[in-house]
């Protein structure tokens, strides 16, 4: 669990609304609603790397990020390693075990540096309560939350390789991902296998087999996804794209 290491009087009430306004679950609050979620948010950073969360964990804390990447897995007993989602700058996560009370149900790391704001279970449980739209706004992302997993075991069942790869790039893409102003997904070779439960080389021949026909481009620790629209057309038509 992260402490907060930089201070939160150094931390303007004017950064923490506009990093909370942004998400939209934040958006339609009252002002004054706003900045009573602002003063329960505690400023924090984070070293790469760092375990933010473990699996198992108490759900005592909502995290909200400002700036870096913060990868969602899980692992087996024999070191196997799945990335279940990367979350970005202006998103939130640990919600689900803050709302029900519950253990993490996976592991939070810092994939970059990060800084993050914290929210206390204590303070935030009382105010969702105040705030009823606030708590629908919640029940809608839980439930984009499941349709989004049920998509990831759909693609893991009836998708071959080319097939999730693709849906994996195009999912960071319109997730925006990536480097700001670059279109450049801030993602490794071996962070994709751990997404769509292949092992790095297969990854890696697919992609270069892309990057022959200008659909992507490889970098050192990122992929540039160059064709949206042919990575899209082999989603739809199911075939291989070798």
């Amino acid at each position: 669990m992260p402490q907060d290491k930089t201070g939160d009087p150094r931390q303007s009430s004017g950064n923490k609304l506009s990093v909370l306004r942004k998400h939209p679950i934040f958006a339609d609050l009252e002002p004054d609603a706003l900045d009573q979620l602002c003063r329960y948010a505690k400023h924090t950073t984070v070293k790469r790397g760092a375990t933010i969360a473990a699996k198992g964990d108490p759900g005592n804390n909502l995290f909200a990020v400002i700036t870096g990447t913060v990868k969602i897995s899980s692992s087996s007993p024999d070191g196997r390693n799945a990335i279940l989602n990367l979350i970005g700058p202006g998103e939130i996560f640990g919600e689900i075990a803050v709302l029900d009370g519950a253990p993490r149900s996976a592991d939070a790391t810092a994939n970059t540096n990060c800084e993050l704001y914290i929210i206390d279970r204590r303070d935030f449980l009382p105010f969702v309560k105040s705030q009823p739209a606030l708590a629908m706004k919640f029940i809608e992302l839980l439930c984009a939350r499941l349709r989004w997993t049920s998509q990831q075991v759909e693609q893991v069942i009836l998708q071959n390789l080319p097939g999730r790869l693709a849906s994996a790039l195009l999912g960071l893409t319109e997730e925006r991902k990536f480097d700001s102003g670059s279109g450049t997904l801030a993602v490794t070779q071996q962070e994709i296998s751990e997404m769509v439960g292949m092992t790095r080389e297969s990854i890696n021949k697919q992609l270069r087999a892309w990057a022959g026909r200008n659909w992507v481009r490889l970098e050192h620790g990122a992929i540039v996804v160059l064709d949206t629209e042919a990575l899209r057309e082999l989603v739809d038509s199911g075939l291989d794209g070798d």
